[in-house]
């Protein structure tokens, strides 16, 4: 019999509960607020069945876009064809999670102001861009004293003497 194509075909492993996941849902997860403009990655949780993006959506990446009493609206770009087009999908807060994409940006951000405030402190300026790394710094060989090796030469008298 041929393969189905339907909404959930090949999503066995996908959506299948990590091991010791599954049960019961957390209540951190209906707890958790959502902000417009938060980043979330979208995860199915098998086990709820409402609410649940369809397959091409699970493991990526979007924005909050709206925030309901048990859904959110989030903003996913998806490449059609040769375009990138921005959809915009309701999921329900068992099928997302907060992503960790700007969690680096916020660090580095809380360590310029901080950074910033010690410069002005002192009445210096300093510049918190991200530089790169540039090229290695260059270095002299040594010239070490030279061993030139030589063969042993080949004495075929008493090689022959030894036997065979």
């Amino acid at each position: 019999m041929p393969a189905g194509h339907g909404l959930r075909s090949r999503t066995r492993d996908s959506f299948s509960r990590a091991f010791r996941k599954k049960g019961t849902i957390a209540l951190t997860t209906y707890l958790r607020t959502y902000h417009i403009g938060d980043y979330v990655d979208i995860i199915v949780n098998g086990a709820i069945h409402k609410g649940m993006p369809h397959k091409f959506y699970h493991g990526r990446t979007g924005r909050v876009w709206n925030v309901t009493n048990r859904a959110i609206s989030v903003e996913v770009n998806k490449q059609v064809g040769n375009r990138i087009i921005g959809k915009i999908i309701h999921v329900r807060i068992e099928h997302v999670k907060p992503s960790r994409c700007t969690e680096e940006f916020r660090l580095r951000k809380k360590n310029n102001d901080l950074l910033k405030a010690e410069a002005k402190a002192k009445g210096v300026v300093i510049s918190t861009k991200r530089k790169p790394e540039g090229p290695k710094l260059g270095f002299m060989v040594e010239a070490s004293t030279l061993e030139t090796v030589t063969p042993i030469p080949y004495d075929v008298v008493n090689d022959l003497k030894g036997g065979y």
